[in-house]
């Protein structure tokens, strides 16, 4: 046996992750790329999830049964906070830099409510968010360096909180840097910046700086309570530094020491135990570590924890010591309760640890029995376990419980190793040996840290401490749904299109830990299997009922026809007439024979429907196609023979096809309201099965190809737009369903000829395209039009042959219809108005031909009027119409986001952006037509041409629209690279700041020239002492090449002086700075670049002009103050 490095008995406290929250997310849909989780925060109660949709999602942790959904327009959640002694409260700070305050009113049993909305740090970037730990208050810090602190007023104060004056923003303080993190202890908040640490007495408004020396990078400090023995002691502070050290301060904010911790992170990290992979100790030791703690955080009484990219670190300060280090990756931010750690990743995923003693684990483990993971962990960790105090919660008899739980024949080698610890262990010879002993028969036990033995008398019993745990919830899919409403929300994608499998529980360790069997009523209620069940039942009830006495006798079945046909009392009279006079009546009449000709269709079916209503075929692509297969032979052998032909060609057509041909528009002018909920449930099925099935594939038989026609021969001619005989409408509308189900799912016929097939019987693309056409015209009166053209443009959108004879069809059955009349004669408008008359339109497919026809007769000019018929007419309709010619459609869509106002065009752009792709090509349209050369807006080296982003662009609002609309990091880079390739910067600027690429953003405006982009009401201000360097050196760099030798777009500038007041110079840069930060502070920043000599007597002047208005300003300010003084104390008087 292969020996397996043991850790050392110093450590006797691991990392687990005992419940995997995947599903939780899952179930949140929080777990797609479109939408994931951006920000956390735990407290006692709830697990606060922040997402980049802007919604805010509370767990209750007790059982994660329960769920508030808070929504915020204000854009993403990139902060969250709970209110540790009222857990009614919880702040949320969006992208927006807007600091919500709700209350959630669970006592009440109410809605939550907004109590408070801060935009004292709008348009900055909300960094830190902390309460007061005895008041109703918030601290906000930004990456500015504002510090200010909300004070909430609400309902269960009373009158008693209302003031004369009420000040709810107060700010605090502004520091040099960007907040890193905020604390609050006892009446003092801790700021740490950049720089350094801020210690803020907020009762006496007091500050202190702690430490001399200044940091650079970002580095957390946290208060340390002190513990319920401890006497009158005061907390301590500890603050990071370089270099893994930390300083230990008092909480007057003087340094007592500094320790030391890069020596002892030279240790190998310990494992996180969880189910995703075995626990493994290499052993070797590693090289001293030197890191930066971006936070500081207190856990439990005694431990303070921190992270880095490459893992977590928990450190005992006090006896300067490393409790443990375990290698966890890309944590973008940690939240703490106790010893609860809830890590959230940088792509979105939420991992939930609990720092435990290692018998408590290996314990834990067993009672959800996870043996085999319990036995490794006891294995690596026996040092610890031999200890006396892990021997009470792990005593003999229940290592040896957790052997016989082993596998002897595939798990050897571990039931070895936990042989070879058991013999290691000898019997206590203490008190608690002897009660051990009392109790031994039982097959397992615990020993609680009050004394007090806990027996579990059975295997798969649960402790109470685990009665609450995920584990132990079982409640039914009804349950969940009335125990808690369903959260309408605009960032839920569409269940319809989502299929829920149930998760379950097994040993195996690749699949997930957490039995989602749980009470979360924010789950989709129940699988796409029943919802099939359901619908597809009611679509086959008529059905079947019609078709019940098929089988029958004849006599049976022509005594059953005498009784049920009253309505045609002549065709009963032919049952019995003499076969000389069926011949003379035979032309007078074909409602028997094609009775007996359909009989066996509507057989087929009924037995297709019956079939597809099993689950496990309607949600299996193949499946559905073979049935359909089967019951596509019948349909060509009642609709396509030369017998039938001839037959139907003696009918009247002038009773037959206009009286089909009415009803056909009458269905198609009908709302998606009037229709059959099974149609609306059947398409959704269809589109998750072609999504799931190849593209190029279709379920063609040999036997089929074989007897159809040659794939290369000539299209039918015309289109069969009503039927060839009178169709009862029950059976026309099932045969309709399960016809448009074959075009859905590419079941044609085809042809032997030489068609290119696959080793699996597939047929080429293009010979899909031309088998699509033929079954449109040949089978065009039982097609439902608008689940086709929805089709059309989704599977068939690279094949204009398909769309073109959808359309001809189209014409084919209007082309009686008085619009298509008035084509010829008529003007736009008179034929705008006619279309008006005739509706309500809906979604009817109608009205698209007659726009193809205006389309086709009068050109771009009849698209932009055709935004009033809008929903009736989508842009993606507007699209396949002048596929040809996108700068039309380009023009059209310009067009219906205007005719909205200003406020409603980003919701309407939204709306129509499904799927989300289509903002990338339509931004690729938008900069591609009516716009400025690119070798005007862009150089030979890439970069902006000076003043070209004042160039006119012919869809610069669209294009702003569609950039500014929410987007994840990926949609965001494309839109930056196409924006920049093309040279439209102002919105690859903006794109910078939403990317955070400002010192890109800088470079950029440095090359246009224009200090309006800084200084302006949308202006990139620089926000830290070194953005202001960068930009004076590039102004400095770029002065005399730009203003001296570049080509000019916009006004004549020279380098300097009043004659070029927005341009980028040094002397703008410079004046623009003191204007900012003060002249006092400015003079000193351009001493240490080296830029004073260059700057002229019109600085100098201006500086002191701001100096002045400066001392009036402070001046007015405090005799404004005195006064409201005065008059709050004569009040009081």
């Amino acid at each position: 046996m292969a020996s397996v490095p043991v850790i050392p008995d110093s450590y006797n406290h691991v990392l687990a992750e005992l419940e995997c929250l995947d599903p939780l997310l899952s179930a949140l849909r929080l777990d797609s790329s479109r939408l994931k989780c951006t920000c956390i925060d735990v407290s006692k109660r709830w697990l606060a999830l922040g997402s980049s949709g802007g919604g805010l999602n509370l767990i209750q942790k007790d059982g994660w049964k329960q769920r508030l959904f808070l929504t915020h327009k204000e854009g993403a959640i990139s902060r969250v906070a709970c209110c540790l002694h009222d857990e009614d409260y919880v702040a949320v700070a969006t992208s927006q830099g807007l600091v919500v305050v709700w209350e959630l009113n669970q006592e009440r049993r109410g809605k939550p409510e907004r109590i408070y909305v801060s935009s004292e740090h709008k348009g900055r970037k909300v960094t830190a968010l902390c309460w007061d730990t005895a008041a109703l208050r918030v601290f906000v810090g930004d990456h500015v360096g504002k510090v200010s602190a909300i004070k909430i007023n609400t309902s269960k104060q009373g009158k008693a909180a209302a003031t004369f004056v009420m000040f709810p923003v107060q700010i605090i303080t502004t520091v040099d840097s960007r907040v890193v993190q905020l604390d609050y202890l006892d009446g003092r908040l801790l700021i740490s910046s950049l720089t350094r640490t801020y210690l803020c007495d907020t009762e006496r408004e007091k500050f202190w700086k702690i430490g001399n020396k200044e940091r650079d990078g970002e580095f957390g400090a946290c208060f340390f309570p002190v513990g319920k023995n401890s006497g009158n002691q005061q907390p301590l502070i500890y603050c990071a530094r370089p270099g893994s050290r930390m300083w230990e301060v008092n909480f007057d904010g003087e340094v007592q020491s500094t320790h030391q911790f890069k020596q002892l992170l030279s240790s190998p990290p310990l494992p996180v135990v969880t189910l995703r992979q075995d626990p493994h100790y290499t052993g070797s030791s590693c090289s001293p570590q030197s890191l930066s703690f971006p936070k500081l955080l207190y856990l439990t009484e005694h431990c303070v924890v921190t992270w880095t990219e490459r893992g977590i670190y928990i450190f005992l300060p006090q006896s300067i010591q490393v409790l443990l280090w375990s290698e966890v990756k890309d944590i973008q931010d940690i939240a703490v309760y106790k010893s609860e750690l809830f890590c959230l990743h940088t792509n979105g995923k939420v991992v939930h640890l609990s720092l435990l003693l290692v018998d408590r684990c290996v314990e834990r483990l067993m009672r959800r029995g996870f043996w085999t993971l319990a036995a490794r962990v006891s294995c690596l960790f026996q040092n610890s376990i031999i200890s006396c105090r892990a021997r009470k919660n792990l005593p003999l008899d229940k290592l040896e419980h957790l052997k016989s739980q082993l596998d002897a024949s595939t798990q050897q080698d571990l039931t070895m190793q936990l042989e070879e610890l058991i013999s290691k262990l000898e019997p206590l010879d203490s008190a608690c040996s002897s009660r051990r002993s009392s109790i031994s028969s039982h097959e397992s036990f615990s020993v609680l840290d009050s004394g007090i033995y806990r027996v579990i008398s059975r295997r798969g019993s649960q402790s109470d401490e685990d009665s609450c745990s995920l584990h132990s919830q079982t409640f039914s899919e009804d349950e969940r749904l009335k125990e808690f409403p369903a959260h309408q929300e605009d960032e839920q994608v569409d269940l319809d299109n989502v299929c829920h499998a149930s998760v379950v529980v097994e040993a195996d360790r690749n699949e997930t830990f957490l039995p989602f069997n749980i009470p979360l009523s924010f789950r989709s209620p129940s699988p796409l299997v029943q919802a099939v069940k359901e619908s597809v039942s009611s679509f086959v009830r008529k059905t079947t009922e019609k078709i019940g006495t098929l089988h029958i006798s004849p006599d049976a079945k022509g005594r059953q026809e005498a009784k049920d046909d009253e309505q045609l009392p002549e065709l009963t009279a032919n049952l019995v007439a003499s076969p000389q006079e069926e011949k003379e009546l035979e032309p007078q009449s074909c409602q028997l024979p094609e009775e007996d000709r359909l009989r066996d269709l509507k057989a087929a079916t009924a037995e297709a429907l019956a079939k597809l209503q099993d689950p496990q075929i309607l949600l299996e692509p193949q499946c559905m196609r073979r049935v359909l297969q089967e019951w596509l032979v019948y349909l060509e052998e009642k609709f396509s023979s030369k017998d039938h032909s001839a037959l139907s060609s003696k009918k009247s057509k002038a009773v037959c096809a206009e009286e089909q041909r009415a009803v056909v528009e009458e269905n198609l002018r009908l709302g998606p309201a009037d229709r059959d909920p099974v149609d609306k449930e059947r398409s959704s099925i269809v589109g998750g099965c072609i999504e799931k099935g190849n593209t190029d594939e279709t379920c063609v038989s040999k036997t089929m190809c074989e007897n159809s026609a040659d794939l290369r021969g000539p299209l039918d001619c015309g289109f069969q737009v009503s039927p060839p005989c009178v169709l009862e409408p029950d059976v026309q509308k099932d045969l309709v369903d399960l016809t448009t189900l074959c075009f859905e799912l590419r079941v044609f016929p085809c042809g032997s000829g030489d068609a290119e097939e696959g080793s699996d019987g597939s047929l080429p693309l293009a010979a899909v395209w031309t088998l699509a056409c033929r079954f449109m015209r040949r089978y065009f009166f039982l097609l439902d039009l608008k689940r086709v053209k929805q089709c059309i443009i989704t599977t068939y959108a690279t094949s204009p042959n398909v769309w073109e004879t959808y359309i001809a069809g189209l014409k084919e059955l209007t082309c009686h219809s008085p619009v298509a009349l008035a084509m010829e004669g008529e003007d736009m408008l008179k034929i705008l108005k006619l279309l008006h008359d005739l509706g309500p339109w809906d979604d009817s497919p109608l009205l698209l031909v007659h726009a193809q026809r205006l389309y086709e007769k009068f050109g771009e000019t009849a698209l932009r009027p055709l935004i009033k018929f809008y929903p009736s007419i989508l842009p993606s309709d507007i699209k396949q119409l002048c596929r040809n010619d996108p700068a039309h459609f380009l023009a059209y869509l310009d067009s219906l986001v205007k005719s909205k106002p200003e406020d409603k065009r980003p919701s309407l752009l939204r709306s129509l952006l499904q799927p989300e792709s289509l903002r990338l090509d339509w931004l690729c349209l938008a900069v591609s037509h009516d716009a400025p050369q690119r070798a005007n807006t862009v150089d030979a080296e890439g970069n902006p041409r000076p003043r070209s982003h004042l160039f006119t662009w012919g869809y610069s609002q669209l294009i702003l629209l569609l950039i500014k609309l929410p987007a994840d990091f990926g949609t965001k880079e494309k839109m930056a690279h196409i924006c920049k390739s093309h040279g439209f910067w102002p919105g690859y600027l903006f794109l910078c700041l939403e990317l955070d690429r400002r010192i890109e953003a800088f470079t950029n405006i440095a090359h246009l020239d224009d200090l309006s982009l800084l200084n302006g009401e949308d202006g990139c201000i620089p926000e830290t002492i070194e953005e202001w360097k960068f930009l004076l050196h590039l102004a400095q760099n770029h002065s005399t090449a730009l203003h001296h030798h570049g080509q000019q777009n916009g006004n004549a500038v020279s380098n300097g002086g009043t004659s070029c007041p927005d341009c980028i110079t040094v002397e703008n840069v410079a004046l623009l700075l003191a204007r900012a930060i003060g002249p006092n502070r400015a003079l000193p920043l351009l001493q240490e670049c080296g830029l004073t000599p260059e700057l002229s007597e019109r600085f100098t002047g201006v500086c002191e002009i701001l100096r002045i208005a400066e001392k009036r300003q402070r001046a007015l300010i405090q005799s404004m103050l005195e006064r409201c003084d005065r008059f709050l104390w004569s009040q009081q008087a």
